[in-house]
């Protein structure tokens, strides 16, 4: 699905299931459990469930993110922001705005919020990346899906021991208290899907807005003289070059029509977030200009209806806070790198690293 009507149409029929039950390929065995893509479609979370199992788990997680607790978290961004800038200010003149700077930044902020201490985050980053990789083998795919189970489960089991007042332990006591609102395994797929999505999703989404803002320095330009608020810059990002470009999978569980084409029952569709943003029908004839001052910014990036992202408003914080502090440390910085190389995905869409000259930084 790739137009905007027809991904919005796809996300909230009723028909369209996310559990694979209603898949033909997987009813007749024919998906391998070493398939690339198996952790989209075999996981015991909201990602992959329907109807009332997804509103159980939507209202277990959504405690995370409710207006309040994002909003506090705020005080713990910026000052993480000013760290890294600091950081990045000190190992100049050259920098990766990826590595140094939208990594660390919402990998710290998601594992506070859930309680993963400093030495499980770069484990758990390469395997939660090893998911968005299409390039990885068969053998690496099965040892990534088993393992990273494994890895969330040995969380779960010190934070059980030694509960902290951090998200996996309020879902561990959710669980523990009531069986039957979240069993074992759907709590450590609960925590691959949140922890994964709330931090490679705004990694590649910050990275995405630095290249499009250095690319188009007039925008860049009126947005640091305060002539456009920097949520137009992310709005934009989000529609233009969003960091979530296909996800796997949704089901026909009948005989369907979207947008003219049939779809029979049992098969299997690709929704298409970053297609359905550059749309023309929906955005014109320059659907495909990152543009700040476009008056339609609407996109899906989000998703729509009941899958609609939980951490939204978190990654929107994020942003809103991270890009003008950087654009306003380094005032001259530029990049080095005009076409970068993109991550091996279909599902994930940015860079393998952004570098960039800082120039002369401003002071902290």
């Amino acid at each position: 699905m790739t137009r905007y009507d027809a991904v919005r149409e796809v996300v909230t029929h009723p028909d369209v299931k996310k559990n694979p039950v209603h898949w033909r390929a997987w009813r007749e065995g024919r998906i391998r459990p070493d398939w690339q893509l198996i952790s989209w479609v075999a996981a015991e979370n909201m990602l992959a469930r329907d109807d009332e199992d997804h509103t159980r788990l939507r209202k277990l997680v959504s405690k995370a993110f409710t207006p309040r607790r994002v909003e506090g978290m705020r005080t713990r961004i910026e000052a993480l922001v000013a760290e890294l800038l600091d950081a990045m200010a000190a190992g100049g003149p050259v920098a990766d705005v990826k590595a140094d700077y939208a990594y660390p930044l919402p990998m710290t902020v998601i594992s506070d919020l859930f309680g993963v201490d400093g030495g499980a985050r770069d484990e758990l980053h390469r395997r939660i990346g090893m998911m968005f990789d299409q390039t990885i083998t068969p053998e690496q795919a099965l040892e990534n899906h088993e393992g990273t189970q494994r890895f969330l489960a040995d969380l779960v089991a010190r934070k059980r021991a030694a509960p902290g007042e951090d998200m996996t332990s309020a879902l561990i006591a959710a669980r523990d208290e009531d069986n039957d609102r979240l069993s074992e395994s759907e709590l450590v797929w609960t925590l691959i899907l949140i922890i994964g999505a709330g931090f490679e999703t705004t990694m590649n989404l910050l990275t995405n807005a630095v290249q499009a803002l250095l690319t188009h320095r007039d925008q860049l330009e009126a947005l640091v003289r305060g002539e456009r608020p920097w949520s137009d810059a992310v709005e934009e990002t989000l529609r233009w070059n969003t960091s979530i470009q296909n996800v796997p999978l949704r089901f026909a569980a009948k005989d369907l029509v979207i947008d003219g084409t049939t779809v029979p029952e049992g098969d299997a569709l690709l929704v298409s977030y970053g297609s359905a943003g550059r749309d023309p029908r929906q955005h014109g004839g320059t659907a495909d200009r990152f543009d700040i001052t476009r008056e339609d910014k609407s996109h899906v990036s989000f998703s729509h209806g009941p899958h609609y992202c939980l951490g939204a408003n978190l990654a929107r914080l994020e942003l809103g806070t991270a890009l003008p502090a950087l654009f306003a440390r380094f005032p001259g910085m530029e990049l080095l790198d005009t076409e970068p190389e993109q991550v091996p995905s279909i599902v994930s869409n940015g860079v393998a690293a952004l570098r960039v000259r800082l120039g002369g930084a401003a002071p902290a």
